[in-house]
């Protein structure tokens, strides 16, 4: 289905005989995809690679890029653009992180721009060929700017991109199978233009995932177990237990900590590892988030533990960093869900190429945020039967001289 759009896109833009007869070459191989606002299509010649970076009509390129690579730093890029005098400018550029990249002196493959594929009219379709090299499931990373640089040199400014992110090409795909006409030429801006496309079963787009793509994957099942289902599940038991065993405490920890802990950080661990360089991540709103998860749950887990072995003397009443603590852990579970949303909401299409997550996994996120409050507003009914207990302690440790037991007022 992707590329029986992208031909249609093909042939609206280019309105080229010779690019078509690409799709129908006999042993070809490539494939494309389409995102937001541009796809990117490789048909393999031999000793060569040509890619066409065409718009999809929803916005007009001012410039549009991708690189070979999972992620910007270091990638190998290339870029284009129109200009006022219908000519391309094609620039090979490289970034040491999230910034803006600069032409690259000596890239590892020369590109070259194909002048009479291209065109700047319309929705523009800009076209270049590359060396091939073994990597035939390629991650590719992509860019689409709005606005010109306006110039035509290859190291004019770029303004920030519109949209990006990650896509998958498998240029083992046989194209044989995909026979495309045309009855019409260059279709101009609000022309027309007659094709038809028939697909006889030939390319899918059902890819392995990648290493990157199962390290995502890795990263958000450990991610999701560790603060949306254990961590909940020690507060649970606080909440419930703690007025009727004594030996709630130590399932609140062992959930909360012991299982939880490792769970976490194996979580943390992959997600650094997918994210790549320092600047890269702590640009990206969700891992800054994440980082900022990860300081609230240590803090937690040292306050929680103050208040288990650091015992009030002679108070009076319940201490106010065990409703700090109590607090705090709502804050972070909440804060987790919010995590987990944007997470395969933007993360997962933008980094990993595939598109939206199905919509079950929405409709479990939804139900999970309504069940846990639920849950823990039923548990708080056990809240004057566990002060009732906890006044008759402080008075019994009154009485007999002893220290109060903080585990009495350690709260979730």
């Amino acid at each position: 289905m992707v590329q029986l759009v992208f031909s249609v896109l093909s042939l609206l833009a280019l309105g080229s005989a010779q690019r078509l007869t690409e799709f129908t070459k006999r042993d070809a191989t490539g494939d494309s995809k389409c995102t937001t606002y541009m796809c990117i299509s490789a048909v393999v010649n031999g000793s060569t690679v040509e890619y066409t970076l065409a718009g999809t009509g929803k916005r007009t390129p001012g410039w549009m890029g991708m690189g070979f690579g999972t992620q910007m730093s270091n990638a190998p890029m290339v870029i284009m653009w129109g200009n006022s005098d219908g000519s391309v400018t094609l620039s090979q550029r490289q970034a040491p992180a999230e910034v803006m990249p600069t032409v690259a002196a000596s890239p590892p493959r020369v590109a070259t721009k194909s002048t009479t594929l291209s065109t700047t009219s319309g929705n523009a379709a800009f076209v270049y060929t590359i060396p091939a090299n073994t990597d035939t499931k390629q991650s590719l990373i992509f860019a689409f700017g709005a606005q010109n640089p306006g110039s035509s040199d290859a190291a004019a400014t770029l303004l920030q991109h519109l949209d990006e992110g990650l896509i998958q090409l498998d240029l083992t795909k046989s194209l044989t199978s995909t026979s495309t006409t045309s009855t019409g030429g260059a279709a101009p801006t609000g022309g027309s233009s007659s094709s038809s496309t028939t697909d006889t079963g030939g390319a899918t787009d059902d890819i392995p995932l990648t290493p990157y793509q199962r390290m995502i994957v890795a990263h958000a099942i450990f991610s999701v177990v560790g603060f949306a289902l254990l961590l909940p599940i020690g507060a649970l038991v606080a909440r419930y237990l703690r007025t009727f065993s004594p030996s709630w405490f130590t399932a609140h920890w062992i959930a909360q900590f012991g299982i939880s802990g490792p769970v976490i950080l194996i979580g943390i661990v992959l997600g650094f590892k997918a994210a790549g360089n320092v600047e890269y991540k702590i640009l990206d709103p969700h891992k800054k988030t994440g980082i900022v998860l990860i300081a609230l749950y240590v803090a937690q887990c040292i306050l929680g533990a103050v208040i288990h072995w650091v015992k009030p003397r002679n108070a009076t009443s319940r201490p106010p960093q065990n409703y700090f603590h109590a607090i705090l852990g709502l804050i972070i579970i909440a804060l987790s869900m919010y995590q987990i949303r944007t997470g395969y909401n933007q993360e997962w299409p933008n980094f990993t190429g595939l598109g939206k997550v199905p919509s079950g996994v929405n409709i479990l996120w939804m139900v999970w945020v309504v069940v846990l409050p639920v849950l823990y507003a039923i548990g708080l009914a056990f809240l004057p039967k566990q002060y009732r207990q906890e006044n008759g302690a402080r008075k019994g440790n009154r009485y007999r001289g002893e220290n109060d037991d903080g585990d009495q007022y350690h709260d979730q």
